[in-house]
C-alpha cells in the first residue's frame, strides 16, 4: 500500500481551518496517487480540545466537520483518508464521547475505531471526556488488513513504566485478528528524551508482532504543550522505513510493503531539541492567540537574554521589543549587556528607568511601611513596577508579554507575583537554570548572541545592593539536582538526602516548593519540555497541610 504520513499542525477548535488544511494536503499529494493519507489524532478538532468537549454546540460542530471531511474525500477518488475525530458514543451510560480514527473514501465512511486506552496521568485527562472502545476490530482495505489504533493504545509497554499500565494490549489484539499493517494516529507531546523512547517503542511493536507499523503524530504547539511530530514507519522486522523531521509540518510517501534499512538515525542533542521546541512553542502560541509581536524586559541577565533570542528565532527581530528598566540598584554593566544583546539580535530596545516611579511608590506607602527596616517588600515593588510597564505596553500596542523566569526560580518561589511573573507566556518555566546556561551556549554556537558577560557574571535580580541569587538559593547545580528528584521523580526528602545531598538544604528546597504552590497557580502558561512541568500536568493543593 502507498501511504502518505501527513504530519500537520491543526489549531484547537478551528474546525474550518483544520478541514482546509486537510484539503490542501490531499490536493498536494494527489499526484502521487496514494492509497491512504493518514492524519493525526483528533485532527478535526485539534488536540487537546479540553472542556470544549463538554459543550454540546462544539460537539455538534465537530461531528458536522467530520461529515464534511467524509464528503471531501469524494473529491479525491481512490484516496483513503484516515483522520482523528470526536464522535458521540451513542451509549446510554458512561462518558458521552469517543476519540476515534475514521477511514473514509469516495464520500463514504468505511470504518471507525475508537481509542481503547485513555490516559489520565501527567497532562492527559481523557477519561474526563471519552468512553473507551468496546472492542478492537480490523478492516480489509486495498490488499491490507488494517489494525488502526490511537496514541495511548500503543503505549501499554511494561518496559516504559516498570509495570503494565493497562490490562489490554490493542495492538496485539489487532495482530491476533490478522492485521497486516498497524497504523497509529497520535498527538504525543514533546519532552526531553521522548523522541528516542518513542522510536524504540514503535520499532519494538513491529518486531514483536511481525507487522509493519505506521505512526503519525501531530506537530505544533497548543497552550503549554509542544508536539514534535517525528512521524515514522517500520517494516515487519522493525527496520527503519521513514522518519519525518521534528517541529515542522511535513508529508512523506511510504510503501508499507517495502523493506526498511538498518537504523541510520543520528540522535540530535537534547539542547538542540529543547531550543527548537521552545521556538515552535513561542511562535505557535503567538500565532494561534492572535499576537504578531512580543515584548519583554531585558535585565542584562542570562534568562531574559535567552528568552529574547528564542523570541527572535520564533517571530523575527522586527517583531520583538526589548525594554530595559534600570533602577538605582542596576549596574551599568547590566544596561550595557541589554544594549549589546539588542544589537546582536537587531531588535528595538527601549529604556525606561524606574527609579522615579519606585520612589513615588515608596512615598505613597511611607506611613504604612514606616517603623521597619527595608526588606523584600521594597524589592518586590521594583519588580511590580517593571511588570506594570510591560503590561501597559502590551495594552497599548497589542504585544504578547513574555516572562523570563526559569523553572528553578518558579519551583522555590524566587519570583514576584504581579511583577516578573506578569505576562502571557512563560517561555522558560520548564527550563531549569542549568539548562538555561546550556541554551545560551547553544545559541552562541556560531556567533555571539547572548553577551558573554551575561553568561559569566553571578546571577542577580539586582533589587538591592550587591545582591546575587546565591544569597538566597543553593548553587544552581545543587538546586536543580534536588528539584529533579523531588518534582520530576517524586522522591521523598529522605531519599534525596540519602543520595548525598545536605539534609538541611533538601528540607529547605522541599519546603519552598510546597509553600509556593499558590504562586505557580497565578503564573502565565509555561511551555513544557521536561517530563514533569509545573502547570496542567502537576496538580497539588494550595490550602493544605501535609508532612513527608
Amino acid at each position: 500500500m502507498k501511504a502518505v504520513l501527513a504530519q500537520l499542525n491543526p489549531v484547537v477548535g478551528d474546525l474550518a481551518g483544520n478541514l482546509a488544511l486537510a484539503e490542501r494536503t490531499l490536493a498536494r499529494v494527489q499526484a502521487v496517487q496514494p492509497d491512504l493519507v493518514v492524519f493525526p489524532e483528533l485532527f478535526v478538532t485539534g488536540y487537546p480540545p479540553r472542556d470544549l468537549l463538554e459543550r454540546e454546540w462544539f460537539v455538534d460542530r465537530a461531528e458536522a466537520a467530520l461529515g464534511r471531511l467524509v464528503e471531501l474525500s469524494a473529491r479525491f477518488p481512490g484516496v483513503g483518508v484516515l483522520a482523528g475525530a470526536v464522535v458521540r458514543s451513542g451509549r446510554l451510560s458512561g462518558r458521552p464521547l469517543q476519540n476515534v480514527a475514521v477511514l473514509c473514501e469516495g464520500g463514504r465512511e468505511l470504518f471507525r475505531q475508537a481509542k481503547s486506552l485513555l490516559p489520565t496521568y501527567d497532562v492527559f485527562d481523557e477519561a474526563r471526556y471519552f468512553e473507551p472502545a468496546e472492542s478492537v476490530r480490523v478492516f480489509r482495505y486495498r490488499g491490507e488488513t488494517l489494525g488502526v489504533s490511537v496514541c495511548e493504545d500503543a503505549w501499554n509497554a511494561p518496559e516504559l513504566w516498570g509495570r503494565q499500565l493497562y490490562q489490554f494490549d490493542p495492538l496485539a489484539e489487532a495482530a491476533k485478528q490478522g492485521a497486516t499493517l498497524l497504523v497509529n494516529i497520535s498527538a504525543s507531546p514533546f519532552t526531553v528524551g521522548k523522541q528516542g523512547t518513542r522510536y524504540g517503542l514503535y520499532q519494538r511493536h513491529a518486531r514483536r508482532l511481525v507487522v509493519p507499523v505506521v505512526f503519525v503524530d501531530q506537530v505544533g504547539a497548543n497552550d503549554e504543550l509542544v508536539f514534535d511530530g517525528s512521524s515514522m514507519a517500520f517494516d515487519r522486522s522493525g527496520r527503519h522505513v521513514c522518519l519525518l523531521p521534528p517541529f515542522a509540518e511535513a508529508t512523506a510517501v511510504v510503501d508499507t510493503g517495502a523493506g526498511g534499512t538498518e537504523d541510520r538515525i543520528q540522535p540530535r542533542p537534547d539542547i538542540e531539541l529543547v531550543h527548537d521546541a521552545l521556538v515552535l512553542g513561542i511562535g505557535d502560541y503567538a500565532r494561534k492567540c492572535g499576537f504578531g509581536k512580543a515584548v519583554l524586559g531585558l535585565s542584562g541577565g542570562i534568562d531574559s537574554a535567552v528568552t529574547c533570542c528564542l523570541a527572535v528565532a520564533a517571530l523575527g527581530p522586527e517583531n520583538v521589543l526589548g525594554v530595559t528598566m534600570p533602577s538605582e540598584y542596576s549596574s551599568a554593566g547590566s544596561v550595557e549587556d541589554s544594549r549589546r544583546l539588542a544589537r546582536n539580535l537587531g531588535i528595538e530596545l527601549s529604556m525606561m528607568p524606574i527609579s522615579g516611579v519606585y520612589r513615588s511608590y515608596l512615598e505613597v506607602l511611607r506611613t504604612s511601611l514606616a517603623g521597619r527596616p527595608e526588606d523584600v517588600t521594597e524589592e518586590n515593588i521594583q519588580a511590580r513596577v517593571r511588570g506594570n510597564i510591560l503590561m501597559a505596553l502590551s495594552n497599548r500596542h497589542g504585544h504578547l508579554v513574555l516572562t523570563t523566569g526559569n523553572k528553578s526560580e518558579l519551583a522555590v518561589g524566587y519570583c514576584t507575583m504581579y511583577g516578573d511573573m506578569s505576562g502571557g507566556l512563560a517561555v522558560l518555566a520548564d527550563v531549569p537554570k542549568t539548562m538555561v546556561y546550556d541554551l545560551a551556549r547553544y545559541l552562541n554556537r556560531e556567533r555571539e548572541l547572548v553577551p558573554a558577560s551575561s553568561i559569566e557574571k553571578p546571577p542577580s535580580a539586582e533589587l538591592r545592593s550587591n545582591q546575587t541569587d546565591q544569597d538566597t538559593l543553593p548553587p544552581y547545580p545543587v538546586l536543580d539536582a534536588i528539584l529533579e528528584r523531588y518534582v520530576d521523580e517524586g522522591q521523598a526528602p529522605g531519599e534525596i538526602a540519602e543520595a548525598g545531598f545536605d539534609p538541611a538544604v533538601v528540607d529547605w528546597v522541599v519546603r519552598q516548593v510546597d509553600r509556593n504552590e499558590y504562586k505557580r497557580r497565578q503564573a502565565a502558561p509555561g511551555l513544557k519540555v521536561t517530563a514533569k512541568a509545573f502547570g496542567m500536568g502537576r496538580r497539588f493543593p494550595v490550602a493544605a497541610r501535609y508532612e513527608h
